[in-house]
């Protein structure tokens, strides 16, 4: 009844977001507690927890998806969207830092209106109270996010040096190397933003040789 009442509330959202009868939104609200059964446990004092539902839940949904021979762009979308779709209740706890909103982007890449749309309509299936503390802290997260967009054009989130200028400066060719070098100054982005080349190239050679 649950995921039945989160597909309805997934479509009424649709419109706010620009979507109309969007088949991967409503496989993933259809399928985004999936992983429960398999996870359910029963703790001390009768409560039931169903830890890492959400990651055992988009292995479920590809077997299943791929089982029904749904396209692998559709199979992909889905499972992203049931593996992120707790990530928010991080944030109604406690409010996240910039470094941790850019990561929410980024792992949601181009699913991130259709997480907020899963999310959202997950949110309103609990007691109204606590729908409503949800519903605002989302508010809050949405923008932020619209913020840090605007100054930072977080759609597009780079480092600020490219695969070529990383090889120039540490005198290193294609391969594994400059895949490190690359992760280090993503982190530095999302941790800090934009630096600017020169700052990114100190931060750089100070820790290559550390690595």
């Amino acid at each position: 009844q649950h995921s039945l009442t989160v597909v309805a509330q997934a479509i009424s959202l649709e419109p706010q977001y620009g979507f109309d009868r969007d088949l991967t939104l409503r496989l993933a609200a259809l399928l985004h507690d999936i992983g429960k059964p398999a996870t359910r446990k029963l703790e001390q004092g009768g409560s039931v927890t169903f830890h890492h539902h959400d990651v055992v839940g988009a292995k479920l949904a590809k077997k299943r998806l791929t089982a029904l021979r749904f396209d692998n762009d559709t199979i992909k979308a889905v499972c992203r969207l049931i593996e992120l779709h707790l990530r928010f209740f991080g944030y109604s706890d406690q409010q996240w830092s910039d470094s941790a909103v850019r990561r929410y982007v980024r792992d949601a890449d181009d699913q991130l209106m259709r997480l907020h749309i899963l999310t959202r309509a997950d949110v309103t299936t609990r007691n109204q109270r606590k729908a409503d503390r949800l519903a605002h802290a989302y508010d809050d997260l949405e923008a932020r996010i619209k913020v840090l967009a605007e100054q930072e054009q977080l759609d597009a989130m780079r480092p600020d040096l490219d695969g070529e200028e990383i090889m120039q400066l540490l005198g290193i060719k294609p391969g594994r190397e400059v895949g490190q070098a690359y992760n280090f100054l993503l982190e530095l982005r999302l941790d800090e933003g934009s630096v600017g080349k020169d700052e990114a190239k100190k931060r750089l050679l100070e820790w290559w040789p550390n690595r």
